[in-house]
């Protein structure tokens, strides 16, 4: 019989594999790995994903390892961008190739009717080859060839059916402008590494966000039919139960601390994975923040959204406003309120002011 995990228990598993129960003193390179990259649609949640991890996190590390090309920012799970180290990249990328293709299909393919696929990545492959382009004046290249066509459906797709990376300034602190889009193995200066077996991105994904079932893999990454996958693996997981009978695979060495662990506030990024990275989201996730999950940033309260929250920020002001759904007690309140005033340090430090503020119900925690 099964070992039962509850939600308290996978919860605080979850949270000690994404560095969420206290800040660590790895390199954010390490921690990058640790999390199985960072969902980065944006170019600001990445840093504070790490700021939320790392101990002593400045935004000059992030950005480092974006120029010297240690860490890459690409589509990849579910078709959504993200930032991963390079050398996961390099292999990521063939195994998640049928995937993207899928993607694209399902996002362009009816604004494309007409257009062969193969002929759009060479046509793109060609027009990039000389070096990165802009993702506009990529559209307009290929508009140029398939006239009547959206042209932004023409440049995206080339996400899903090439390996191509955006690079520099592209995913930079505070950086806006049109994306850059260049083939990865001119970017990177490495060829790509196929056949590496799905097996290796499953253990991924447990050793960060686990125990889990089969369909939060397969939620979280966008492949299918990994069930035969996990079961050629399971001499080598452990299987526990959930709370409603689900079996749950685990990797035998991975943290599953008790679950009355304290979990400090945090101020979660924008679309962080932890929140967004499995089928059932219930272990931080309760039914009335399910809706708003990777809409707005959450905010976890003793390991859980307990609310969510908005930064403005003008030329000498910036305001951290917690709108939060339940009753905090006066240590959470005090605790969260110290996080706001720290994540402002950090992301607003040129600001003369900074106003934390706490929208909490009334009521009793």
């Amino acid at each position: 019989m099964h070992q039962r995990l509850d939600g308290r228990r996978l919860n605080r598993a979850t949270l000690a594999r994404q560095h969420l129960l206290g800040r660590v003193g790895r390199s954010a390179l390490d921690v990058v790995r640790d999390v199985g990259g960072l969902q980065g649609q944006d170019p600001d949640p990445p840093y504070v994903m790490l700021w939320n991890r790392v101990e002593g996190f400045t935004v000059a590390r992030l950005t480092a390892l974006q120029l010297d090309r240690s860490v890459v920012r690409a589509t990849l799970f579910r078709g959504t961008l993200h930032l991963v180290a390079t050398d996961d990249y390099l292999w990521l990328r063939p195994l998640l190739a049928p995937m993207l293709a899928r993607w694209q299909r399902g996002a362009w393919g009816k604004a494309l009717d007409g257009v062969d696929p193969d002929d759009l990545a060479k046509a793109a492959a060609d027009l990039l080859d000389d070096g990165r382009l802009t993702r506009p004046r990529l559209a307009a290249a290929l508009a140029a060839r398939w006239p009547g066509h959206n042209p932004t459906a023409l440049a995206r797709s080339v996400q899903g059916l090439l390996p191509v990376v955006h690079p520099p300034p592209d995913g930079l602190w505070n950086r806006h402008g049109p994306a850059h889009i260049a083939l990865a193995g001119n970017w990177l200066g490495r060829p790509l590494s196929p056949g590496v077996p799905p097996s290796t991105l499953v253990r991924r994904y447990l050793a960060a966000f686990g125990p889990a079932t089969v369909k939060d893999v397969q939620a979280w990454s966008g492949l299918t039919r990994l069930r035969e996958v996990v079961e050629a693996m399971r001499p080598e997981l452990l299987t526990f139960a959930g709370e409603h009978g689900e079996e749950l695979f685990d990797l035998p060495d991975a943290p599953r601390p008790d679950p009355d662990t304290p979990a400090p506030p945090r101020l979660l990024a924008l679309a962080d994975n932890v929140v967004l990275g499995f089928a059932d989201r219930s272990r931080l996730v309760g039914p009335e923040a399910a809706t708003r999950i990777g809409w707005e940033a959450a905010v976890l309260i003793d390991g859980e959204v307990a609310g969510f929250w908005t930064m403005a920020v003008d030329d000498d002001a910036a305001t951290l406003t917690a709108e939060l759904l339940r009753p905090l007690t006066g240590d959470q309140e005090t605790e969260l309120e110290a996080e706001a005033s720290r994540l402002l340090a950090f992301a607003a430090p040129a600001a003369d002011r900074r106003d934390v503020r706490l929208r909490i119900p009334a009521g009793k925690a």
